[in-house]
């Protein structure tokens, strides 16, 4: 965006904000109600569903190999034209680890992303932004935004800079990370994650496997906001890398009820019945988790026999190749001890 514009674009912005303040204000409550959650249960966090592996066209590119200029990036909604190497990206979905592993300047990021220890160093610099932070936006110059379809404001950020919207659930896991490349104009570097990444899982699936036993379950239980929930094979947690990559087995209570939503709630009473021989808890530091001391919970045969892994949400959460690379050790750790 042109620095000469942006004086104007901020009084524009105010003056559109004030008139529709009342408008907005009445709104409130239900959008914070809607997002202010991302919940544990609705995770934000690029958790695609499998099955559906269709991509966007493959992208033209609109200038040389040195990286210069710009590229048509054929997006869900058309084709966009976007920097060929992008040096400032604001994301407002949980598409920030992605960016990382490909090494992209992320300057603005959604407050999940934000919240992950992990990711603290490489976004030292950015600033927490929603997609209704447009003067901050402004003020981080990007010269790209990534979001999620629904994202509000859409025609003011198309005005700061390219914007590229992805489909919850459009596409799997991997090919959501190989489309992010596309547009950032870095696909081989990609794909070649993505095919070490397969390999290297596969690999570690068949000695947990040999391990632990062909017939061993696994489940994956969170508790967020005093409601606990397990999750099928595709809501972030490792979900992807256990039963996708590795093709480790879930209990049939677990496939029964959260496979097709990918998630479901439960009590403490009930949760042995959805416990597998193993088990990986994903807690919040800042969650009441008294539940683990109950009798109940104690007597359930993964805990008795040591078989809990327990992680931090704040950095187990998504599903973005940084992330699955830190999963994918964790598990190797746990389940084999190396």
């Amino acid at each position: 965006m042109r620095k000469a514009l942006f004086p104007a674009l901020v009084a524009l912005i105010l003056i559109l904000s004030a008139c529709g303040n009342s408008a907005n204000t009445a709104n409130n409550a239900g959008n914070a109600a809607a997002g202010s959650n991302d919940s544990a249960a609705n995770s934000t966090a690029n958790n695609a569903p499998t099955g559906t592996n269709t991509s966007p066209a493959d992208n033209t590119a609109a200038d040389d190999a040195s990286g210069s200029g710009t590229i048509t990036y054929q997006a869900e909604s058309g084709p966009v034209e976007v920097p060929a190497n992008s040096q400032r990206v604001v994301v407002l979905a949980s598409f920030t680890g992605d960016l990382i592993q490909l090494g992209v300047n992320v300057v603005g990021a959604d407050a999940w992303s934000m919240k992950n220890p992990r990711f603290a160093d490489k976004l030292k610099d950015a600033k927490e932004v929603t997609d209704e932070d447009l003067e901050k936006i402004i003020e981080l110059d990007p010269d790209l935004i990534i979001g999620l379809d629904g994202v509000k404001n859409l025609d003011k950020l198309k005005e700061i800079a390219p914007t590229i919207l992805y489909t919850y659930g459009k596409v799997d896991y991997l090919t959501q990370f190989l489309e992010i490349g596309k547009a950032l104009n870095k696909e081989k570097e990609a794909q070649t994650w993505i095919d070490g990444f397969k390999t290297r899982a596969a690999d570690a699936g068949k000695e947990i496997k040999a391990k632990i036993g062909e017939n061993a379950t696994v489940s994956v239980i969170e508790n967020f906001n005093k409601q606990l929930y397990v999750y099928g094979d595709n809501w972030g947690r490792g979900t992807e890398i256990l039963y996708q990559a590795m093709g480790l087995k879930m209990p049939q209570k677990v496939i029964d009820t959260a496979l097709k939503d990918g998630y479901f709630a439960l009590s403490t009473e009930v949760m042995p019945q959805f416990a597998g021989d193993y088990l990986i808890m994903s807690k919040f530091s800042d969650t009441d988790n008294s539940f683990q001391n109950t009798d109940t919970y104690k007597n359930i045969p993964a805990v008795k026999n040591g078989h809990v892994f327990e992680v931090n949400a704040n950095e187990f959460y998504f599903n973005d190749p940084n992330t699955l690379d830190f999963q994918l050790d964790f598990f190797k750790k746990s389940f084999l001890g190396k």
